[in-house]
């Protein structure tokens, strides 16, 4: 049983397939990967480019009722659930005190929500609207952190995110390289601290943005352990299921190392 926790398979919602054509070839893609369960993770109160993502959770639960039928049709053997990935946007402080409803979970448990920081900086309200989400009894996982500049500049505060019960997904394509060596460089020193307790696929497309999650897992099994593979994929299967899991004690991040490897190395300059 391998399981994808973020991705954007459904169809016409943000910036993933248009339409059912291209949802059903990148299911195949993801069953020719290895990959037998994922949740669907659409874009929420989202700007990318031209285009503002927001999903209704009602919707996307029917989406993914549909989206399993027609997958069936197809003899695709991929199991799809809900979920939704929250945009750490503006007013996202107000929409967890006034809006709590529209939050979907990931496969709608009840527990586990996935939230993207931007790439372009990281808001300064992030832990505080992480540690309401907990408050409210959610257990908030941090999307792609390796793709924020600042975070990169700024491991430690992962690490504080971390110890406060924040958990982290960091993408297969960045462990790979696939996303460049500057995200693979800083994937591979998250992992050595224990700072990353799921990899995701992040899929969007069946040729630009396909599903690399396999791929991930035996570089981690060759690079580091089978052990941690086993970790990060037994944790994916938690998530799916709204179980709890005991995570690795995260490691302290040397001071100078951080400096000069990470803020003063030239593919942060990036």
């Amino acid at each position: 049983m391998i399981v994808d926790i973020h991705n954007h398979i459904l169809p016409n919602l943000d910036d993933g397939p248009r339409n059912w054509e291209e949802t059903v070839l990148l299911a195949k893609q993801a069953v020719e990967a290895g990959i037998t369960h994922v949740i669907a993770t659409p874009h929420h109160k989202h700007r990318h480019k031209d285009h503002f993502y927001e999903n209704n959770r009602f919707n996307i639960i029917k989406l993914v009722d549909k989206t399993n039928i027609v997958l069936k049709k197809h003899n695709i053997h991929l199991k799809v659930y809900p979920g939704l990935e929250f945009h750490l946007h503006k007013d996202i402080e107000y929409d967890i005190e006034n809006k709590l409803d529209d939050f979907l979970t990931l496969n709608n448990t009840g527990k586990y929500i996935l939230m993207e920081p931007p790439c372009s900086y990281y808001p300064s309200n992030t832990e505080k609207v992480l540690y309401k989400l907990k408050m409210k009894g959610f257990i908030p996982i941090l999307a792609h952190p390796e793709r924020n500049r600042e975070l990169r500049k700024s491991p430690e505060k992962i690490y504080d995110l971390v110890q406060k019960g924040i958990l982290v997904q960091v993408t297969a394509g960045s462990i790979t390289g696939v996303h460049g060596r500057r995200l693979k460089n800083f994937s591979q020193h998250l992992l050595n601290h224990h700072l990353v307790h799921v990899v995701a696929s992040d899929a969007h497309h069946y040729i630009r943005r396909k599903f690399e999650l396999m791929n991930a897992y035996e570089y981690i099994e060759v690079k580091h352990s089978s052990d941690l593979c086993e970790y990060l994929q037994e944790n994916a299967i938690h998530i799916l299921d709204g179980t709890n899991f005991k995570i690795k004690s995260p490691k302290i991040i040397d001071k100078k190392r951080q400096y000069f490897f990470f803020y003063n190395h030239p593919l942060n300059k990036v």
